[in-house]
């Protein structure tokens, strides 16, 4: 199924004034394409709602189903239900119930995950999730779930929909993140160069800054001098946050 321009115009929020109007075109979307109802959060690390432009929940407000518990309110949803969980490991859409979950690509990691009372754990006997993995880290994620509680077969849905459903889900939180972003800009102007990346990607690892010099052949003063200075660019104040800092920003993944 392909969507139109205005489809994916209608989602895309542009300004804090149009949170509410994205987040309804949203589940409209949904509920007219596939017949499911919307969760949705813009950081499962994360206890803090999405909310309107009025400070209101959407999760209360707009996608609402008085038929579950109110997920949002549990402060530990995000620990021990299997959905989000499996969201650290997945970033394609994938269905899920107490047998299983199923991606569009085989992924064993998967397979690791503790399924046990899922519905207790997961408040749902089945869903279709999108992962939404952001900048910075961020993690958030969609779940689409039947009107009926008791359905807990959604194959035929995600093959069919999946892919749109996730495409809806990730353009309303993309623009929802960037327009309440509160990141300072200059953190963005952060580069680290070739050398400096692959030091801290080795110092990620585990490895000692004798151990690097001799995997790269450099010599330790070399490897100290790399790492502090990288330190420097991404103004963090010791070794562990400039580790951290750089793995938010994507250079420790893009190194092969």
């Amino acid at each position: 199924m392909r969507l139109g321009d205005e489809a994916l115009a209608a989602v895309r929020i542009h300004s804090r004034d149009g949170i509410r109007q994205a987040a309804e075109a949203l589940r409209d979307a949904v509920w007219a394409i596939a017949g499911l109802r919307v969760n949705i959060t813009h950081n499962i690390a994360s206890s803090a709602p999405m909310r309107d432009e009025d400070g209101a929940v959407l999760a209360e407000t707009i996608f609402r189903d008085e038929a579950r518990p109110a997920w949002w309110r549990d402060p530990h949803f995000a620990l021990t239900s299997p959905l989000p969980a499996a969201c650290r490991f997945e970033a394609e859409p994938f269905w899920c119930n107490a047998d299983g979950i199923h991606s569009l690509t085989p992924n064993l990691l998967l397979n690791s995950l503790d399924l046990s009372h899922f519905e207790e754990r997961a408040l749902t006997k089945a869903a279709i999730v999108a992962p939404i993995h952001l900048p910075f880290g961020q993690i958030g994620a969609a779940s689409f779930l039947s009107p009926d509680l008791e359905t807990t077969d959604l194959g035929a849905l995600f093959t069919d929909f999946a892919e749109v459903l996730a495409l809806l889900a990730r353009i309303f939180v993309a623009s929802y993140v960037k327009v309440t972003e509160r990141r300072a800009p200059e953190f963005g102007a952060v580069n680290l160069s070739k050398r400096e990346a692959e030091c801290l990607r080795w110092a990620a690892a585990g490895k000692t800054n004798e151990e690097i010099a001799t995997i790269l052949g450099l010599k330790r003063t070399t490897i100290r001098f790399h790492i502090r200075t990288a330190a420097q660019k991404l103004d963090a104040v010791n070794r562990d946050q400039a580790l951290f800092k750089a793995a938010q920003l994507g250079f420790l993944a893009t190194l092969r």
